[in-house]
């Protein structure tokens, strides 16, 4: 299967903004607890923490290759920025709290009060789609005041693009599903060309599938043949009650961190939020 297709480039991370950068001429001591991902930059090698011990950190990248670093002094990059990774039992005896990060692995703003809302907007397909984006970004698009809509499908998008009038200030970020070489949506967001408007997706036929399935508790998403609508087959061939709304509920009950989706949506939406929060 081919990768997805994007309407445009996209350029530096701007999600990491003020309010995840340590106070000047601090480098913040960060414990090194499973699931957090760090990257060394000396090689570039970029993967979540599976143990940590004297001898150093391991991590694990999104491909299953494992490394060992040094617990060095300012040693490793969060959200591209300088930490210094500790033993989490080292940083519990030294009192130092623990870092509170957010279902997208973003280290949350306590106290938050959501900013008002930019006048950038995501859209995505359908209700479930938000509703995921919501559950796992929903922190982050508060810190940023970005508001995510929904679409009903993306037949119409050149003629919703349109009336949206994007513009510098007022950007525009549409994922799409089943966003594949030769797709009709594909062809569909081909002829959105505006350069305030990015235009991205996944390779999934719907964001069910984005669900990496050992969260959901089966071995694979079922192959649905032609013809057949695809949630409906889905049901049917893992022996679910055929209720899609309850169905959904007991999916996104699945979801509890980013670690629980496939990472051709995380990068996606990553991308999204980028492109509308950019000064």
């Amino acid at each position: 299967m081919c990768g997805p297709v994007r309407s445009k480039d996209y350029g530096n991370d701007v999600l990491s903004g003020e309010w995840r950068r340590p106070r000047k001429g601090q480098i913040p001591e960060i414990p090194a607890e499973p699931g957090l991902v760090a990257e060394d930059p000396d090689s570039g090698f970029c993967g979540a923490v599976v143990a940590c011990d004297k001898f150093g950190v391991t991590l694990e990248d999104r491909f299953g290759k494992r490394r060992v670093f040094p617990l060095t002094k300012s040693g490793f990059l969060i959200d591209g920025k300088p930490v210094t990774l500790v033993r989490p039992e080292a940083a519990a005896a030294a009192g130092a709290p623990a870092s509170r990060r957010s279902a997208s692995g973003s280290i949350a703003v306590q106290g938050l009060r959501a900013r008002v809302a930019k006048e950038s907007r995501i859209y995505v397909e359908g209700v479930h789609d938000a509703e995921l984006v919501e559950k796992i970004w929903g922190h982050d698009l508060r810190v940023e005041g970005v508001v995510v809509e929904y679409l009903e499908g993306v037949d119409d998008l050149p003629a919703i693009v349109e009336e949206f009038a994007p513009d510098e200030g007022r950007r525009l970020g549409v994922l799409v599903d089943h966003l594949v070489e030769g797709s009709k949506e594909s062809r569909i967001a081909a002829r959105v060309s505006s350069p305030h408007v990015l235009i991205t997706g996944h390779p999934f036929i719907d964001v069910w599938e984005a669900v990496k399935p050992a969260a959901v508790g089966i071995p694979a998403w079922p192959r649905v043949p032609r013809g057949v609508p695809w949630k409906e087959g889905v049901l049917d061939a893992l022996g679910w009650d055929d209720n899609v709304g309850a169905a959904w509920k007991r999916i996104l009950g699945s979801v509890n961190t980013y670690t629980d989706l496939e990472p051709a949506l995380l990068g996606r939406v990553e991308e999204l939020i980028d492109f509308v929060t950019a000064p």
